[in-house]
């Protein structure tokens, strides 16, 4: 009877196709404008312009003109290094190949597009004169919100879905692009609300409501773990590129956990440093030499 009960109770998956999505906003000739670049482009245009907002606040370590520059260089670091990430950690046979620079078939690297940040704010901050770890903290806060909107494009295009589900899952859905065409995780959606949405929101309320960005490190420390442990966690929950299951099987962890752990490491490290020292401008006053 119990069984009866729970076959009878149990929800019937959701079909992609029934939601009434495509991958593109409109469509002009041969031309589309599709959600994952639109993505990039707000995400980015966002994150400029809150970073815009951060740098009027007591504290900041950099001018408008160095925000201009982060615009441009990070913008750079994220496309290329994405890519350049993709093709090293995911699929090396893409170096001598033109697929390497078609964009547009996918493929970025979220660790490979936080390496190319890494170095665009190193080149602004020498050029600059401005410190390296204070940058970090302020790029770092605008960072997930950007991300939740490429994974929620990941979601309108029906790819990077989750693993088959277990038992029964009110949210399982059937993606048209899967061959098995079996009930899945929707892991963009688990990745977009944990990595994106929640390590946003606490970041941002962290910079506005409290004095952590006069803790060099506590920031961009707290996102890197964060983020890490996010990704570490969806990837239960997502299905393994196909030429990549093998590390699943022979490890029992898949490539985003096991680059996710050293940037734990990181992340741990970094937050260790910050609370270790002194914020800014608590540092006492000298006494007077006695006479």
């Amino acid at each position: 009877m119990l069984s009866l009960l729970a076959a009878s109770g149990a929800s019937d998956p959701i079909y992609w196709q029934d939601l009434g999505l495509r991958p593109y906003l409109f469509e002009i000739g041969g031309f589309q404008l599709r959600y994952y670049s639109l993505a990039y482009l707000i995400g980015i245009l966002l994150a400029y312009w809150h970073l815009s907002k951060m740098i009027k606040a007591p504290g900041s370590p950099m001018a408008q003109r160095h925000a201009d520059d982060l615009f441009f260089y990070c913008t750079l670091g994220v496309i290329l290094g994405g890519r350049l990430g993709y093709a090293a950690f995911y699929k090396p046979e893409l170096f001598g190949s033109l697929e390497l620079f078609q964009l547009w078939n996918g493929g970025m690297s979220f660790h490979g597009g936080v390496i190319g940040v890494l170095v665009a704010i190193s080149w602004v901050a020498w050029r600059g004169q401005i410190n390296w770890l204070r940058v970090c903290d302020y790029i770092a806060v605008n960072v997930p919100l950007a991300y939740m909107l490429g994974r929620i494009a990941n979601f309108i295009n029906g790819e990077l879905y989750g693993r088959p589900v277990e038992g029964d899952f009110p949210l399982a859905m059937v993606f048209p692009d899967d061959p098995l065409q079996l009930p899945r995780y929707p892991s963009q959606l688990f990745q977009a609300g944990l990595e994106g949405l929640l390590l946003g929101v606490l970041l941002i309320a962290l910079f506005w409501k409290t004095r952590a960005r006069y803790r060099p490190g506590l920031l961009v420390g707290l996102f890197t773990i964060g983020m890490g442990i996010g990704r570490f966690v969806n990837e239960f929950f997502r299905e393994p590129d196909a030429h990549l299951a093998y590390v699943v099987t022979e490890t029992g962890l898949s490539r985003g956990q096991w680059l996710s752990l050293p940037m734990i490491a990181v992340g741990l490290a970094v937050l260790a440093y910050s609370l270790a020292r002194p914020a800014i401008g608590s540092a006492k006053p000298a006494k007077p030499a006695a006479a």
